[in-house]
């Protein structure tokens, strides 16, 4: 698993990247290498349509066995700090005394709260200038209240006050450190529905409308910090950075420049543009904090695009393929006529806020056509967002991408071409757990890339711009055509 076994480095850094999908582990040097490697796999269940949960103490297993994988091999006297990164939206319930689950992790994609979160819609404009989001079921808040209303442990804990809960982030942190801290950075902090992205902490009024008590939420803390320490072979190495995964890929390439708009395709895909020391609104898209050190913050405004890796799941799931992995790349370079698809898998995210859209096909195909329809309806809506950071007052001049996804050549071209944009993407995916690395350490350092990326520059398509066209024809249409209650 390591690229480097036994080599002599002067400072190791610990990256922990929990993901939807794995947890990874990467041992960084200095110059940006990576020199250890460890990835273990995590399993999502869905007991119902709309839910995804996973086993809290599976996930607890799954990093410490990457962890190991990674260090292999090497001289943990030189691992001098780690840091961790985990998936923003989830959230877990836990025994104070004991560390013990009470819940599972309830997914950044689980919609169960759906209804219940429209109550609210009356204090939209409120929450979201107070949070920088828009009123859904993904973010953290209403499964938080869901947990309260319908786990009888929870409720118990509750009463008895001996009830945490919080971001996964707050749990991983709590069961890792060995003095049990309880705390939360500001990037997981903020996607609860409970965080003031001005005052950078609870919000007493946003506690109340979703009856949250603030009592059992984690501390909120700056994501340099220090959060405890983790015991690695016997030794304490101190944990310094906590933040989101998304946040910390956008600084995979060191310090976010203002003039790129950066692009994670895993799960879902993210979109950001970095717009400096205080939050920007956007009616359209999410304010969000990706950093805080010394009281100072760095913020984006953010596009999320719910259908992305779960996306080509639920499509390999609906057609029976076996070898979609396999066949992708060929499709896109092949494919010629590809079917349309509106795609509102996980819930149709930025820029049209719909929870409960259906997905469909426009026309009909075969497997290929609709596979590469699927790959398309992801270019067409990071598009959307792309556009709508225009924004920003700085010029958008180039898109950098990374994440699963990014590895298809078709898909990168596909973005270059729509978007008038030139695309770049790196050697090394693991954006998140680079990002991570880069923060653990001296900010002012060189942070080089191991090995130069790929440009894709953009060209004249005019077949992709006349689907592209008839493609927001028709998510308009579908949009206007919807029940005025839902």
């Amino acid at each position: 698993m390591n690229a480097a076994q036994g080599q002599a480095h002067s400072s190791l850094y610990l990256a922990i990247d929990q993901g939807g999908h794995a947890s990874r582990a990467l041992l960084f040097d200095e110059s940006g290498r990576v020199v250890g490697r460890g990835v273990e796999s995590v399993r999502s269940h869905m007991p119902r349509p709309g839910w995804v949960e996973q086993d809290p103490e599976e996930v607890v297993r799954s990093v410490n066995a990457s962890i190991e994988q990674a260090l292999a091999g090497q001289e943990l006297a030189q691992v001098v700090a780690a840091g961790l990164a985990t998936q923003r939206s989830s959230i877990v319930c836990w025994q104070r005394g004991s560390g013990q689950p009470l819940s599972p992790v309830i997914s950044w994609q689980d919609r169960r709260t759906f209804a219940w979160i429209a109550q609210l819609a009356p204090q939209q404009a409120q929450v979201q200038a107070s949070t920088g989001l828009m009123l859904s079921p993904h973010y953290g808040a209403s499964k938080l209240r869901w947990c309260l209303d319908h786990l009888p442990a929870v409720r118990q804990a509750h009463a008895q006050g001996d009830l945490c809960f919080g971001p996964l982030a707050s749990f991983l942190v709590y069961r890792f450190t060995v003095e049990h801290a309880f705390y939360v950075d500001p990037a997981n902090a903020a996607r609860t529905l409970l965080y003031n992205l001005e005052a950078r902490n609870w919000d007493p009024w946003l506690l109340q409308q979703f009856g949250v008590p603030c009592a059992s939420l984690p501390r909120c803390v700056s994501t340099r910090y220090r959060f405890g320490s983790l015991l690695i072979g016997g030794r304490a190495v101190p944990l310094r950075v906590v933040t989101g995964d998304q946040s910390a890929a956008l600084f995979a390439w060191g310090t976010p420049q203002s003039t790129c708009a950066y692009v994670n395709i895993g799960t879902g895909a993210f979109i950001q543009r970095p717009c400096g020391a205080r939050p920007q609104r956007h009616p359209r898209l999410l304010s969000g904090i990706v950093f805080e050190d010394q009281g100072i913050g760095s913020y984006v405004i953010e596009g999320t695009v719910n259908g992305a890796g779960s996306a080509l799941q639920w499509v390999q799931s609906e057609l029976g393929l076996d070898n979609l992995d396999d066949e992708l790349s060929i499709w896109l370079a092949s494919e010629r006529e590809p079917v349309l698809f509106l795609n509102g898998v996980g819930g149709l995210g930025a820029p049209f806020w719909v929870a409960d859209f259906a997905s469909r096909f426009i026309g009909s195909g075969g497997p290929r056509q609709k596979a590469v329809g699927v790959v398309e309806s992801i270019v067409f809506l990071i598009a959307e967002n792309l556009q709508e950071t225009r924004a920003v007052a700085a010029p958008l001049e180039y898109v950098l991408v990374s994440g699963g996804l990014a590895r298809l050549d078709g898909l990168c071209q596909r973005l270059a071409d729509i978007s008038r944009l030139s695309v770049y993407r790196q050697v090394e995916h693991e954006a998140t757990a680079r990002g991570v690395a880069y923060l653990l350490g001296d900010p002012s350092r060189a942070w080089p890339e191991p090995q130069a990326g790929v440009w894709f520059r953009p060209a004249d398509n005019t077949p992709l711009t006349e689907r592209y066209r008839h493609w927001r024809a028709a998510m308009e249409q579908a949009l206007k055509l919807r029940p005025s209650s839902a």
